[in-house]
C-alpha cells in the first residue's frame, strides 16, 4: 500500500510532505516525455500545499487522512482556478470558476494535487489517442496505448508520477486502462460519489473514481471522495461504510459466479488463462466457485452505444461558442458560427458520437433507437438482479486482450468500441466493479481481472479484490518494471 508506506515514513517524521512533493515530480520530470501522462503540471501550487501540511503536522494538527499523498485529477473534473479541458480544443483555456465535490474532498482530507491528467476528448475513446495534446503511452512498454479514456491517470499512478489519481468511467474509462497499465481501477455504484464538477459524456453512466497501486490505496480514496452531496441530484443520501475496515476478514463462504458470457470467442488466450487462474486462487482462499450466466450480457455493448451518445449529444449542445470555451469568429449568423465552432472545437470521434446520440433520438427515430435500448437496459439489470440472488460476486476478464499499439484501431471504430465489451454493462447497471492485475502477457503486457458486486457492496468487493491482490502478488513476480520504477 503506496499511501500507508508513506503515511508511516510522515507520521515517524522520516519524510516530509515537502520531500515527497519534490520526489513526485522529480519522477515527472524523469518519465513525462516518454508518457505524455498530464496536460498540465501544478507544482507550484503542490509546494504550497505540501509546506502546509508539513507546518499542520508540527503544530500539532490533524493534517488529514491523504496528508501529503501526491494525486493526478482527470482533466475532466473542474478544478477552481486551474485549467479544465477535457483535453479537446473546445475547452483548452476554460479556467473553472469552482471545485468539483470529490477534489473538494481531497483536498480537505490533506492530497497534494500534482496535475490534471490526459484523457481521450471529452472522456470519448478507449485509447487516449483522441485527446486534442497528443496521445499518452503506456510505462510498461510506451510503444503501447494506456487504454482511455482515463488513460494519463492509470499511467501516472503506475509509472510513479503520483500515488493515486481519479478517473471517470462511463463504459470502463477507469477498469480499462486500469487493466492495460497494471494497476487497482475502481468504478463504484453509481450515485455513491458525487459527479458535481465532472464535465457529463453520458450523465446517466458517468461515475469517479480511483487508481492506485493498491486495493488498499483504491479503498482509502475512495473513503474519502464518497458520500452524499446535496449539489449532485443523483447522489445518494445513504451512509458511508468503513471501507478499509473489512479488507482481511476471511473469505470463506463467499460465492464468485464465473459469467460464461464473459469467455470465448474474442478472448485472448493468454487473458482468459490468466483470469481463470486468478479464480483459482480466490477458490484457495476460501471463495466457491460458480458457474452462471447473464443472458444479455453481450447486449450491453450495442445498448450503450446508443444511450451514451444519446446523451453525450444532449450534454455537449451546450458549447456553443456563445457561454464559454472555443468560438470561431466571422460567422455570418448566429447558427453558422455555432457550426463553426463546434466543426472546429470538437475532434472526429466527438463529433461521431454526437451525430450518433442526435440521430437515435431524432423524430421517428428515438422511439426505434432510445427507447429499445432503455428496454434492454433494464433486461440487463434483471441479469445481474438474479446473478446475484447465486453469488455474492462475478468474476470476468477486464478487457478481452491487453493493450494494443497507438494506431491500430484508428481506421475500425467497432474494434476500438470492442475493448470496453465487458466493462459497459456494470455501467448500465449502475454496479460496482473493480479491475485488479492478475498476470502478464508473453510480451510482459499486464491483464486485468475484473470482479462485479450489487449496488452499494464496494465494502466486499475491495475485500475479495484485496485479498487475491495479498494472494497472488502478482506485481512481485512481474517482468519488469514500468519505466524502470522500482
Amino acid at each position: 500500500m503506496v499511501i500507508s508506506l508513506w503515511r508511516a515514513a510522515f507520521d515517524q517524521g522520516l519524510q516530509s510532505a515537502k520531500a515527497h512533493t519534490e520526489a513526485t515530480f522529480a519522477r515527472i520530470a524523469e518519465t513525462e516525455p516518454q508518457l505524455k501522462a498530464f496536460v498540465s503540471l501544478t507544482q507550484e501550487r503542490a509546494m504550497a500545499d505540501a509546506e502546509r501540511i508539513d507546518q499542520a503536522k508540527a503544530s500539532g494538527k490533524n493534517p488529514g487522512a491523504l496528508a501529503g499523498v501526491s494525486i493526478g485529477i482527470k482533466d475532466n473534473l473542474c478544478t477552481k482556478g486551474i485549467k479544465t479541458t477535457c483535453s479537446s480544443r473546445m475547452l483548452e483555456d476554460f479556467i473553472p470558476p469552482y471545485e468539483a465535490t470529490v477534489t473538494q474532498r481531497l483536498w480537505d482530507a490533506g492530497g497534494v494535487l500534482v496535475g490534471k491528467t490526459n484523457l481521450d476528448e471529452f472522456a470519448m475513446g478507449s485509447s487516449t489517442e483522441t485527446s486534442a495534446f497528443g496521445a499518452s503511452a503506456n510505462p510498461w512498454d510506451p510503444s503501447f496505448v494506456p487504454g482511455g479514456s482515463s488513460g494519463g491517470s492509470a499511467a501516472a499512478v503506475a509509472a510513479g508520477q503520483c500515488d493515486v489519481a481519479l478517473g471517470s468511467d462511463t463504459g470502463g474509462s477507469i477498469r480499462q486502462p486500469a487493466s492495460f497499465c497494471g494497476v487497482v481501477g475502481l468504478k463504484p455504484t453509481y450515485g455513491r460519489v458525487s459527479r458535481w464538477g465532472l464535465v457529463a459524456f453520458a450523465s446517466s453512466l458517468d461515475q469517479v473514481g480511483p487508481f492506485g497501486r493498491s486495493v488498499a490505496d483504491a479503498a482509502l480514496m475512495l473513503q474519502v471522495i464518497a458520500g452524499h452531496d446535496p449539489l449532485d441530484a443523483t447522489s445518494l443520501d445513504l451512509p458511508v461504510p468503513d471501507y478499509l475496515e473489512g479488507l482481511n476478514r476471511p473469505l470463506t463462504g463467499i460465492k464468485i459466479g464465473i459469467l460464461a458470457e464473459a469467455f470465448g470467442e474474442g478472448l485472448n488466450p493468454e487473458v482468459e488463462a490468466s483470469v481463470r487462474e486468478a479464480a483459482a486462487v480466490l477458490k484457495s482462499l476460501g471463495c466457491s466457485l460458480v458457474n452462471l450466466s447473464c443472458p444479455r450480457f453481450k447486449a450491453g455493448i450495442a445498448t450503450y452505444y446508443v444511450i451514451a451518445p444519446s446523451e453525450a449529444s444532449a450534454n455537449l449542445a451546450r458549447y456553443d461558442g456563445v457561454k464559454y470555451g472555443k468560438r470561431t469568429a466571422n460567422g455570418e449568423s448566429l447558427s453558422v458560427m455555432t457550426s463553426l465552432t463546434r466543426a472546429n472545437g470538437f475532434g472526429a470521434e466527438v463529433q461521431r458520437r454526437i451525430l450518433i446520440g442526435t440521430y437515435a433520438l431524432s423524430a421517428g427515430y428515438g422511439e426505434a433507437y432510445y427507447r429499445k435500448a432503455q428496454q434492454v437496459r433494464t433486461l440487463i439489470r434483471e441479469d445481474f438482479d438474479n446473478a446475484f440472488q447465486q453469488v455474492d460476486l462475478l468474476l470476468t476478464p477486464t478487457s478481452p486482450t491487453t493493450a494494443f499499439k497507438p494506431g491500430e484501431h484508428s481506421n475500425n471504430p467497432i474494434a476500438m468500441y470492442l475493448a470496453d465489451l465487458l466493462t459497459i454493462p456494470a455501467n448500465l447497471a449502475g454496479i460496482p466493479a473493480i479491475s485488479v492485475p492478475c498476470g502478464f502477457d508473453k510480451r510482459g503486457l499486464p491483464i486485468g481481472l475484473q470482479l462485479m458486486a450489487p449496488v452499494l457492496e464496494e465494502a466486499k468487493l475491495l475485500q475479495v479484490a484485496h485479498q487475491y491482490e495479498q494472494e497472488a502478488a502478482v506485481m512481485k513476480s512481474r517482468p519488469f518494471a514500468p519505466l524502470a520504477l522500482s
